[in-house]
C-alpha cells in the first residue's frame, strides 16, 4: 500500500514533465472543435510574387499608403498591419502613410525584443484587485509619426512546452499599466471603444471585455485559448476585402518568421487574426474557478472507485470496470471541452491507469499465491482434476471456514502398536505407506479429499472443498474399495512374509465447519464439529461390534434412495449405539457379506 501511495503522490511531479505535458496538449488539440469563421475578418498576404514585382522588401511607405487606400476603396472596414516600423522610411513616405492610417480603424504591430522599453499603457478599467496577467519583456517601438496615427498592439505568440502556440494573453502588463495584444486592439479599433474592462478575483483574471462586446473568459493570466478557424485569405491582386477587417502580413520567404501552431507553420498575422476570431466566437475552452476542486474531487472519486472495483469484482470484471471508468472520465472531459469548459483530467486518467495497474498486479499476485497455496495444500489429497478446478476458480473455495453439509470417513489400522513394537521401523514404514496409499487412491477415485493422516489413521471428506452430488454414496463406495484394496495388499504382504493388516472404517454425514484452521503463520484445510467427531467414534466402535465398517443412519438416508449406485454390496442393520457426547442413539449399518478380520 505504501508503494501505491508513493506513486499516486508522485503523480503531480510526473504531470509536470515535458513528455506528459506534450501528450496532454496534443490530446487537447484533437478535442477542440474548429468553428466556422466569423466572417468579419480576412487575411491579405504579401506574397513572393508581390515582393518580386515591387523590387524587394521592405516596400516604400508611400507604396504602403497606396495599398492601404486601395484596401479601403475595396470596401474594407479597416486594416491591421502585422509588421513594425521602428525606423524612418528612407524614401520619406512616413507622413503619407500616417495620413492613410488615420483615415480608418488602423492598427500597427509591435514586437517584443526583451530590452525593457515599454509602450504607453492602454486604457483599462480593473474590476477587483489589479492582479494576474503576463508581463511583457519590452518592445521595439514604432516611429512616433506612425504610432500617433494608429492604434498599436503587441504581436505576441508565446509557445507551450512543445514550442507550439495555443493561447495568447489579450492584455500584457508593463511597469506602468496594461497594453493590448494586436488581435485585441483590432476589436477595439472596430468598435471604437476607448478602454478595456478587466474582471478579477482572488484567483487572478476571470474575463476581459472590449467595451461594446461580450466579455471574453480567460485563464488567471488573461490568456485565451485560440480557435484555429479558417479565416478567408486574399492577395494584393484579388483584394476580396469588402465588409471585412484586413490583417495584412508578409508570406514571402525569409521576411517574417514562421511560427509553429497545432495547424502547422504560419506567419504572425495568421495568429493575430485567429486571436481576434476567438474573441468574437468565444467557443474555445476556458478554465473556471472551480476547475481545481472539480479535478481533485474527480480524482479522489474515480481512483478510489477503480481500486475498490478491482478488489470486489476480481481481475476480469475489475479491469473492465476500470476501463469503463477511464472511458467515462475521458468522455466527460471531451463533453466539457465542447461546452467551452476546460477540466484537466490528465492527472486523473494517469492515476486511474496506475491504480488499475497496481491493483491488477496485487490482485494477480494474490490469486497466483492462492493458486500455489491451493496446489500445495490439495495436490496430495485431491484428484489432479479437482485441484485444477480449484486453481481455475478459487472462489469455489471459501477460505477461513464455512458451515457445510458433508460426509466424513475415518480409517484406522488395527494392531498398529503391536506391529510397531515387533517389526523393524523400515518394515513398519513400508507397510503403512502401502496401506495409506491404497486408502488415498480409493478416496481420490471417488472424488473425496484426504484431509489428514493421524499416525496410522486417515480422515477423508466428501462434498468439500467442491460441491459433490451423492457424496454419501461416494463415501460408502470408497469404504468398499478400501476393503478390496486391503485384500489385495494383504496377499502382497503375505508373499513378502509380512503381517496382514486390518482397517476399521467409520462414516457419518452432517454439518461441520470446514476451511483453513490454525494460526496466521501456519494453518491447514480441515473440518471441525460434531459430525466429524461422530465419524471418528463410529470408526472406534467397529472394534466393539467386530466389523470393519460402520455407517450412520444419516448417511444411509441417501444410500436408500440411490441403491442403483451401490454396485457390489448390500447393507445390514447392526445396532443402535451410543457414542460419547450423544444423548440419543445412532443407528449404524455395515455390509452383510463382508468377512470380519477381527479376532
Amino acid at each position: 500500500m505504501k508503494y501505491i501511495l508513493f506513486i499516486l503522490l508522485a503523480l503531480p511531479m510526473l504531470l509536470q514533465s515535458t513528455p506528459t505535458e506534450i501528450i496532454k496538449l496534443r490530446a487537447f488539440d484533437k478535442l477542440v472543435v474548429t468553428p466556422e469563421a466569423s466572417g468579419n475578418f480576412t487575411i491579405l498576404n504579401i506574397t513572393e510574387d508581390d515582393v518580386e514585382n515591387e523590387g524587394g522588401y521592405p516596400f516604400p511607405r508611400n507604396r504602403l499608403a497606396e495599398i492601404h487606400k486601395t484596401i479601403l476603396e475595396n470596401g474594407a472596414m479597416g486594416v491591421g498591419w502585422v509588421m513594425s516600423f521602428p525606423q524612418e522610411d528612407r524614401f520619406g513616405g512616413d507622413i503619407e502613410f500616417a495620413q492613410q492610417l488615420i483615415t480608418s480603424p488602423s492598427v500597427i504591430a509591435m514586437f517584443e525584443n526583451g530590452k525593457g522599453v515599454y509602450p504607453a499603457p492602454t486604457g483599462t478599467v480593473v474590476k477587483g484587485d489589479d492582479i494576474g496577467g503576463v508581463f511583457t519583456t519590452g518592445i521595439k517601438s514604432n516611429i512616433q509619426v506612425l504610432a500617433s496615427s494608429s492604434l498599436q498592439g503587441i504581436a505576441i505568440a508565446p509557445t507551450e512546452v512543445d514550442n507550439l502556440v495555443r493561447r495568447i494573453p489579450l492584455l500584457l502588463r508593463t511597469p506602468d499599466g496594461w497594453v493590448a495584444s494586436f488581435g485585441t486592439q483590432v476589436l477595439k479599433a472596430i468598435t471604437g471603444a476607448r478602454s478595456y474592462i478587466i474582471t478579477t478575483n482572488k484567483n487572478g483574471i476571470q474575463e476581459i471585455a472590449v467595451r461594446g462586446l461580450p466579455p471574453v473568459k480567460t485563464d488567471s493570466f488573461g490568456r485565451k485559448w485560440i480557435s484555429w478557424v479558417q479565416t478567408s485569405v486574399t492577395t494584393l491582386a484579388e483584394m476580396n476585402v469588402k465588409d471585412k477587417y484586413v490583417f495584412i502580413g508578409v508570406t514571402a520567404n525569409g521576411v517574417m518568421p514562421q511560427i509553429a501552431t497545432p495547424i502547422g507553420l504560419v506567419e504572425p498575422h495568421y495568429i493575430q487574426a485567429a486571436l481576434a476570431e476567438s474573441m468574437l466566437i468565444q467557443n474555445s475552452p476556458y478554465i473556471p474557478d472551480y476547475a481545481l476542486a472539480a479535478e481533485l474531487c474527480l480524482f479522489i472519486a474515480t481512483v478510489s472507485l477503480t481500486w475498490l472495483l478491482l478488489h470486489v469484482f476480481g481481475i476480469t470484471w475489475g479491469i473492465m470496470s476500470a476501463g469503463a471508468i477511464m472511458a467515462v472520465t475521458a468522455s466527460l472531459s471531451v463533453y466539457l471541452i465542447r461546452q467551452g469548459i476546460l477540466i484537466d483530467v490528465t492527472w486523473t486518467l494517469i492515476s486511474q491507469f496506475i491504480t488499475a495497474g497496481v491493483a491488477f498486479y496485487l490482485r494477480f499476485r494474490q490469486q497466483f499465491k492462492l493458486r500455489q497455496q491451493i496446489k500445495k495444500q490439495f495436490e496430495h489429497y485431491l484428484d489432479p482434476r479437482q485441484v485444477k478446478q480449484l486453481q481455475d476458480k478459487p472462489e469455489l473455495l471459501v477460505l477461513g471456514g464455512e458451515k457445510r453439509y458433508a460426509t466424513f470417513l475415518f480409517t484406522d489400522v488395527r494392531g498398529f502398536t503391536n506391529m510397531s513394537e515387533t517389526l523393524p521401523p523400515e518394515q513398519v514404514t513400508y507397510i503403512m505407506n502401502k496401506a495409506l496409499t491404497a486408502q488415498q487412491s480409493a478416496v481420490q477415485a471417488n472424488g473425496g479429499m484426504v484431509d489428514k493422516y493421524i499416525g496410522d489413521a486417515m480422515m477423508a471428506i466428501f462434498n468439500a472443498p467442491l460441491d459433490q452430488d451423492f457424496h454419501q454414496t461416494r463415501a460408502v463406495e470408497t469404504a468398499l474399495e478400501i476393503q478390496r484394496n486391503m485384500v489385495d495388499l494383504n496377499v502382497e504382504l503375505k508373499e513378502q512374509g509380512l503381517p496382514e493388516i486390518v482397517i476399521g472404517i467409520g462414516i457419518h454425514t452432517g454439518k461441520a465447519v470446514i476451511g483453513n484452521m490454525g494460526s496466521e503463520s501456519r494453518f491447514d484445510y480441515t473440518a471441525i464439529g460434531d459430525a466429524v467427531n461422530t465419524a471418528a467414534r463410529l470408526e472406534s466402535s467397529t472394534k466393539k461390534y467386530k466389523v470393519d465398517l460402520l455407517i450412520s443412519e444419516a448417511t444411509m438416508l441417501e444410500i436408500d434412495q440411490r441403491k442403483e449406485w451401490v454396485t457390489d454390496y448390500s447393507l445390514r442393520f447392526v445396532n443402535e449405539i451410543f457414542v460419547k457426547g450423544k444423548n440419543k442413539g445412532i443407528k449404524v449399518y455395515t455390509n452383510k457379506e463382508r468377512k470380519c478380520y477381527h479376532s
